[in-house]
């Protein structure tokens, strides 16, 4: 008989044994009656900095069930455990019916797999390149400044959330979430991302993953192309029928995903010529913030920072600010990455902006977390921008273009002390940093309008009233924080297809459904059960 125990607390020094022993006494059984026990989840509590401890679930098998259960205790029914594969993925697809996925990140390679192990015939074209050798193209950009356009942070295999902190966690509730955390354990993460509340995996294991992951999908017998950019999508009737590269090459298809992701500006323009339902919707810019992590783990642990079991800190902050134009606008962190890097994630020639990563054991000097303002379509209206579902993208470019120029016309970065910031006093000082290429002293707030740099610096500052350490002259902020999210969305039916254009699928972030690896992972098996549905036998 198996069951779950709730709201467990277990100290950061408890041995296995101990933990067992007071799992024996809460459940009121003998010794010999706990056949087995294992940790299902796991949450750092840190709300007391004299109390550091972890807030567990455990999964116990007993031999018999015991004469009351406590009321943070319930069985567990076994054969839900065991149903991790949903049942569409399941099924055989009964027609040779050929699928195009455009984009090879979460929301791409997920719909491929699925469709693909349901019997299929895929193609799946991405405009960047392996990830291994995306990995040299990001490298010459950091150490000699020279942009790949089409191979950089945002464009190659893996998508842009590859070379993040690869946050697993996501506020969406939704059937698939358990077998997308089980399918990268199969593809070689840890299985602790199967337990921790906040699962991460790192830049160098999504490496490896993602590689795992295309061979399998070669196996499968899957067409998968790179350095293939789709240029234009064929129509008939009122229905997409296949897809043109930018090579020339006509590829028929009676579906296509559309996975590209939030950077790919010219597939965007090219929709919007074709007439695809689209609308512009909120997004947030601003820059990203760099501490020592030493402060951040203080900050959070007390005594406790440094604890063997206890992994780099990290932080979400929130804050409302009082606005002229907004009744409440918000400034929140955004991909905090603990002992992590910031990197340069530009795409276009002449804009430059900045991303950041972390690896699996976040082991660097450096805590990092993109530090945003809220912006709506009617904040970019008002400040004189015609109305247009693109002109969230002409507003980002703005920002990119000047923060280019603020670093001398260079995919160097623009940086600024944090205290100098907040204080409006440019110092032309910046605090130690490894940024590459370089860190250009500037004033940021010259790069972001006043409705913009003056909600953010008091966002900053309320943050260090909730973050002890957070406002120190030791920490700087880079510039410009622009590709949180896409600021348009690719309208849609229920049917998960383009309400203009049948047979297209718009999904992930780049279409303006997901906010992260896992949400857009689950979109785009959400369009793959959708297709699946409609020729399995």
């Amino acid at each position: 008989m198996l069951y779950a125990v709730n709201n467990f607390k277990v100290e950061l020094n408890e041995s296995k044994s101990a933990v067992a022993v007071r799992l024996i006494a809460l459940l009121g059984i003998h010794e010999d009656e706990l056949l087995a026990s294992r940790c299902v989840r796991r949450a750092v509590d840190a709300r007391k900095k004299s109390h550091i401890h972890f807030v567990c679930t455990y999964e116990v098998e007993l031999s018999r069930e015991p004469a009351e259960l406590p009321a943070q205790v319930f069985s567990i029914d076994r054969s839900s455990l065991e149903a991790v594969r949903p049942e569409i993925f399941c099924k055989t697809a009964s027609t040779n019916q050929h699928v195009v996925v455009i984009g090879a990140g979460p929301a791409g390679l997920f719909a491929a797999l699925a469709l693909a192990e349901s019997g299929l015939r895929v193609t799946l074209l991405e405009r960047g390149k392996p990830v291994e050798t995306r990995m040299r193209d990001i490298g010459r950009l950091r150490s000699r400044g020279e942009l790949d356009p089409e191979s950089n942070i945002c464009f190659g295999e893996g998508g842009a959330g590859t070379y993040t902190d690869g946050k697993l966690y996501t506020r969406i509730k939704h059937p698939y979430l358990r077998w997308v955390l089980h399918t990268f354990v199969r593809f070689g993460a840890r299985e602790d991302i199967l337990v921790d509340a906040h699962p991460h995996l790192g830049t160098d294991k999504l490496v490896r993953i993602v590689r795992n992951m295309r061979h399998h999908l070669l196996d499968l017998g899957v067409d998968y192309r790179f350095e293939t950019r789709v240029d234009n999508l064929l129509l008939a009737n009122g229905k997409v029928t296949g897809v043109r590269t930018h090579q020339g090459e006509e590829i028929s298809a009676e579906h296509v995903i559309l996975a590209t992701g939030h950077s790919a500006r010219d597939t965007f323009e090219r929709l919007q010529q074709l007439g695809i339902a689209m609308e512009a919707k909120s997004f947030a810019v601003g820059v990203r913030a760099e501490h020592p992590q030493s402060i951040i783990n203080h900050s959070q642990y007390g005594r406790a920072a440094g604890h063997e079991k206890l992994e780099a800190a990290e932080y979400k902050l929130t804050h409302q600010v009082s606005d002229h134009y907004l009744d409440q606008r918000g400034v929140y962190s955004f991909c905090m990455c603990p002992g992590g890097l910031i990197v340069p994630s530009p795409t276009e020639a002449g804009g430059m902006a900045v991303n950041g990563m972390s690896n699996a054991k976040r082991g660097g000097k450096w805590a990092n977390s993109g530090i945003v303002v809220q912006v709506t379509p009617d904040d970019i209206r008002r400040h004189g921008y015609k109305q247009d579902p693109l002109m969230g993208i002409h507003f980002q470019r703005e920002l990119e273009t000047a923060t280019f120029r603020a670093a001398g016309n260079s995919y160097a970065a623009p940086a600024m002390r944090l205290i100098d910031f907040v204080n409006d006093r440019p110092t032309g000082k910046l605090a130690d940093t490894r940024f590459k290429p370089a860190a250009v002293p500037a004033d940021l707030r010259k790069i972001f309008p006043e409705w913009l740099s003056q909600p953010l610096a008091e966002g900053i500052m309320a943050f260090g009233r909730k973050l002890r350490g957070f406002v120190t002259i030791e920490a700087n902020l880079f510039g410009s924080e622009t590709r949180t999210s896409s600021p348009l969305r690719i309208t849609r039916d229920a049917q998960m297809q383009s309400i203009t254009l049948k047979g297209l699928y718009p999904v992930g972030e780049g279409a303006g459904y997901a906010g992260g690896i896992v949400s857009a992972a689950v979109d785009g098996l959400k369009a793959a059960e959708a297709i699946i549905a409609q020729h399995h036998r």
